[in-house]
């Protein structure tokens, strides 16, 4: 060990090295804390630091109840967030979502929709534009790419449809059509548009055990608030992205080229 180098370098040095080398393999589980500190004749709080910066730099993954591993190669996904406003197609919608990710040569799949019936917290009243606890249908879904959970989609719709005809939205099935095309065929309320408004925060417990992250592992929340043809919000849908597995993009403009291979941010080709 270098002189004057402290104890958590050398070790974080150490276990980077094996990292890099592959002698620890991705998905590999670390040592338990005790271990390393009978190992590197450290204090677990040595070793604890030691740790804690690999797992910023991302070298690193704790999981919940299982201990500390080598972190995951993922290859990331490219979700486009812009589509045409009027149709909901791309953007995150489910037909679109599993279209793109095909072409990727890759796995897609949905869970079967979790559906209830629950009161708005404040957050989507106020998005909706309801009074705060008013009554609205939730569809929620995780999705997967290659048997790895990728994005948990969540979609607040007003009880006002069901009254009115919109019944499949009560249904724990997916709606073939695009929720968009059902409801605007069904009682007539057409999208004209959506605002994205994207935030960053740290996974919460469930989000860690769902996707298998750190506790301090960042994910992108979408919050899209559609629009029907009088300009009242008409659905909130929050997607939850693991920022480790995920990347947005938003066009603008008519004549964008089409995403390549080599324009997505982290790969090698």
């Amino acid at each position: 060990m270098p002189q004057n180098q402290p104890m958590y370098r050398h070790i974080a040095d150490d276990l980077r090295v094996q990292i890099i080398s592959g002698q620890l393999k991705p998905n590999d589980k670390l040592p338990t804390e005790g271990e390393l500190s009978q190992q590197y004749d450290a204090s677990r709080n040595t070793v604890r630091e030691a740790i804690r910066r690999l797992t910023d730099e991302g070298l690193l993954e704790s999981r919940p109840g299982q201990g500390t591993f080598v972190a995951r190669k993922i290859d990331p996904f490219v979700t486009v967030l812009t589509a045409d406003p009027k149709t909901g197609f791309g953007g995150g919608e489910t037909a679109a979502y599993l279209s793109e990710v095909r072409e990727k040569h890759r796995e897609p799949t949905t869970s079967i929709p979790r559906v209830e019936v629950v009161p708005a917290t404040d957050a989507v009243a106020r998005l909706l534009g309801l009074e705060p606890g008013a009554q609205v249908v939730s569809r929620s879904q995780v999705r997967s790419i290659d048997g790895t959970p990728w994005s948990l989609q969540t979609s607040f719709y007003l009880m006002d449809f069901i009254t009115k005809g919109a019944t499949k939205l009560l249904m724990a099935q997916d709606i073939e059509e695009g929720s968009v095309r059902y409801v605007a065929d069904e009682i007539g309320v057409r999208q004209s548009g959506y605002r994205d408004w994207i935030t960053a925060r740290v996974a919460t417990e469930d989000e860690q055990v769902l996707f298998g992250i750190g506790h301090n592992a960042a994910v992108f929340v979408d919050s899209r608030v559609a629009f029907d043809q009088n300009n009242t919000p008409m659905r909130l849908t929050v997607t939850i992205f693991p920022v480790d597995r995920n990347q947005l993009v938003v066009n603008v403009g008519p004549n964008v080229p089409a995403l390549a291979d080599k324009d997505i941010l982290g790969r090698e080709k």
